[in-house]
């Protein structure tokens, strides 16, 4: 039963994500090929309502569900490393027409190619925790 939030926030996720077309390999290949402002739109409603919930969460002190405070950890200087994953993070999505939240929206939605583009997500993260300590951070 504890469950059941978690179930029911992945639903609203997914209803979400659908009518807002944010799923759609059609949206997603204008954003790349900038023809439609519809995704940046929907990317920078995302960021901005991010920035403003950290904002209140550090104002405000917001304890978690459990009761323990939020922490947000700093993040370490250097650009190189988040270039080379936005790199591989955006040749993924532009190949597949989907991110990570979207891929398990698409097979909700009954499109089951995209088990196999999960399949290929699982193996990438991990191999990347087999080879994280040889890899340069």
């Amino acid at each position: 039963m504890k469950q059941l939030k978690y179930i029911l926030a992945g639903i609203l996720f997914g209803i979400i994500m659908t009518k807002s077309e944010a799923v759609s390999w059609y949206r997603i290949q204008e954003m790349f090929r900038f023809q439609s402002f519809h995704m940046y739109g929907i990317i920078g409603t995302a960021i901005l309502l991010g920035v403003t919930a950290v904002s209140l969460i550090k104002r405000f002190h917001l304890k978690d569900s459990t009761g323990q405070p939020i922490v947000f950890q700093d993040k370490h200087p250097g650009f190189r490393k988040y270039l080379f994953g936005g790199i591989i993070f955006g040749l993924g999505w532009a190949l597949t027409g989907s991110c990570p939240g979207p891929m398990f929206v698409n097979l909700g939605n009954g499109y089951p190619a995209m088990a196999l583009v999960i399949a290929g997500a699982l193996l990438g993260t991990y191999l990347y925790g087999v080879l994280k300590d040889k890899l340069p951070h």
